[in-house]
């Protein structure tokens, strides 16, 4: 079953399209932005942006009884010229790219002790990635960390998540005006582990943005990346990819919000499912507001379903309240095996097993090129491969 939009400069559409001057992404949430977690109501399962999560299963994060009793183990290796700083919570760059929009952000910021604030100075060129090693080691943690990329500087940072444990979160990217950061963040937790994170980031005037965010592990994985523009002609690319196995929840929620003029924004998600009770949600939701002219924007989720068992909820909104843009679109597709692309790699004389690894290696390739950094893209077709072992 697919979903498509697209829409020409100029026009607008009704049906998924909504065009309204009162019209904003926070109207569906049960409440407005905050930084306290007494502004948000105790989730029931029945609001918009809880509907698809597991709430029995996110050990108490959503309504207060979670208690930072775990540990988590951290370690950044930062290149020369970067600076790594433990800052206490009225520092004024903690919170300057985004508000926590749901409980659990507003009580991962209520909960952290200190937060953690890594700056590329202005006009800095790295040529080695910032690497932030996160390994749980049992319990409940919550944190609040700020990437600084100053004026015209260029970076790639690698966040990495593995172990066990609850971990609830806030990360903040600011890209200064004319700069271009790169960030890879890899969910590998083991099966049991939780993990809720909230990822902002505020695009400078000119700057370039691009995440990917990569979740294969975890019992419950609930990401939450959202953008917005601090001045006209900036970019961001949104890509992701997620295996989910039998048993495990991954949800990505996105929200690109266009609130500076002439901007852009491309999202493309692609998830494989197998198992019994996999469930992967995916909403991508993107605001055009009426001061954003010329913005140019689209998004794509697409899902392949490998085994009986499985299920995939996609759901893209794209909201205009401006006719002056340059194009908007979305598309959402989940599916199984192409049978022609089966047919011609079998007709070949490859086997059938192998034929169908092919064709999910395929599907996954373009997203992983996007990484740039070797041995993470090593690792996560290694980690492929093994996923793989277990359904094609």
């Amino acid at each position: 079953m697919a979903e498509a939009q697209n829409i020409p400069a100029g026009s607008t559409t009704a049906g998924a399209i909504a065009v309204a001057a009162e019209s904003t992404v926070a109207t569906r949430m049960s409440a407005p932005p905050s930084f306290d977690v007494a502004d948000f109501p105790v989730p029931n399962g029945r609001e918009e942006e809880w509907r698809f999560t597991p709430l029995a299963r996110l050990k108490g994060l959503h309504d207060g009884t979670a208690v930072a009793n775990g540990t988590m183990k951290a370690q950044i290796d930062a290149p020369e010229g970067v600076t790594v700083e433990s800052v206490e919570r009225d520092d004024a760059r903690i919170g300057k790219a985004g508000t926590p929009v749901d409980r659990i952000a507003a009580q991962a910021f209520s909960s952290f002790a200190k937060a953690t604030v890594v700056t590329v100075p202005k006009e800095t060129v790295l040529t080695e990635p910032v690497r932030v090693t996160l390994h749980g080691e049992g319990g409940t943690t919550f944190g609040h960390t700020v990437f600084d990329v100053q004026a015209f500087a260029e970076a790639v940072i690698v966040i990495d998540h593995t172990g066990d444990g609850v971990r609830a979160a806030n990360v903040d990217f600011l890209v200064g005006d004319g700069a271009k950061l790169t960030v890879v963040s890899v969910q590998d937790w083991d099966d049991t582990a939780v993990h809720c994170s909230q990822h902002n980031t505020l695009v400078g005037r000119d700057a370039t943005f691009k995440s990917i965010v990569v979740t294969f592990g975890g019992d419950v994985v609930r990401i939450h990346p959202r953008i917005s523009y601090a001045g006209p002609g900036g970019e961001a690319e949104l890509f992701g990819l997620y295996f989910t196995d039998a048993g495990q929840h991954q949800e990505h929620r996105l929200l690109v919000t266009h609130d500076a003029p002439h901007c852009k924004s491309n999202v493309v998600y692609k998830g494989a499912l197998q198992g019994q009770d996999a469930h992967a949600v995916w909403i991508g939701d993107v605001l055009i507001q009426k001061s954003a002219e010329g913005t140019d924007t689209y998004e794509m989720n697409r899902n392949l379903v490998l085994t009986d068992g499985a299920r995939v909820d996609s759901v893209p909104n794209l909201e205009i309240e401006t006719g002056e843009i340059v194009g908007a679109g979305h598309a959402s597709a989940t599916g199984r095996f192409d049978d022609e692309q089966l047919f011609y790699l079998q007709a070949r004389g490859i086997p059938a097993g192998e034929a169908r690894r092919l064709v999910v290696r395929g599907f996954f390739a373009e997203l992983v090129q996007q990484i740039g950094v070797d041995d993470i893209e090593e690792r996560l077709l290694t980690k492929i491969e093994t996923e793989l072992q277990g359904s094609v």
